[in-house]
């Protein structure tokens, strides 16, 4: 038997593997609007299809949209407004450091502290490697509050010696003309300086 032959008879013999992260069934997140809150309706059910821990899996979100939020249980809320499509994205991105190998591309993977390390360990080819990203619950760098150009749902909470509508996110006060006390509007940002926010009604 020439090489040939055998090479082609080895290779028929090898298993065929599902490589990639296609074996990961992970739901489409289920955003809710909650005031000037999202809600991730079903972030316990995306942890679980993961096989990862709930609230770690929060705590990545949180950084990756540059936001805070709360954890509780199966769900968790984040201050600002976000799509499903904004959930998948900071979910993918989780995958993709959190779970699935960079050597084998199978997501037979688990999370083990090795030292101060936080290390990825394959289970399935054997690689390890360390986490990079940083999931402590001090994070150095952190989206601001309120950025220009963004649009964000906010509570009127006074109003302004000019008539305008006010509302507070976080450390900065955001005028808004057109806005009465006692609405929940939507509105764009136009302008910051320093801890004042210019926007209008989006």
């Amino acid at each position: 038997m020439d090489y040939e032959a055998s090479l082609d008879r080895a290779m028929d013999s090898v298993p065929d593997l599902d490589t990639g992260d296609s074996r990961l069934d992970v739901p489409d997140a289920e955003a809710q609007k909650d005031g000037a809150f999202t809600r991730l309706t079903n972030l316990g059910n995306v942890a679980d299809a993961l096989s990862r821990d709930p609230e770690h899996l929060h705590r990545v979100i949180q950084r990756d949209l540059g936001t805070n939020g709360q954890f509780s249980g199966d769900r968790a809320r984040y201050n600002g407004t976000f799509s499903g499509e904004d959930f998948d994205a900071a979910i993918d991105s989780y995958s993709q450091e959190f779970v699935i190998c960079s050597e084998c591309g199978l997501p037979d993977t688990r999370l083990e502290m090795e030292g101060r390390t936080q290390m990825l360990r394959c289970e399935a080819c054997g690689a390890f490697r360390p986490v990079e990203k940083n999931t402590g619950s001090q994070e150095t760098e952190q989206r601001p509050d309120v950025e220009e150009g963004r649009t964000y749902e906010v509570k009127i909470t006074g109003t302004g010696r000019k008539g305008d509508g006010v509302a507070e996110q976080g450390k900065y006060t955001i005028f808004v003309p057109g806005a009465q006390e006692g609405d929940v509007v939507d509105i764009y940002i136009e302008n910051i300086s320093g801890t004042l926010a210019f926007a209008r009604l989006a």
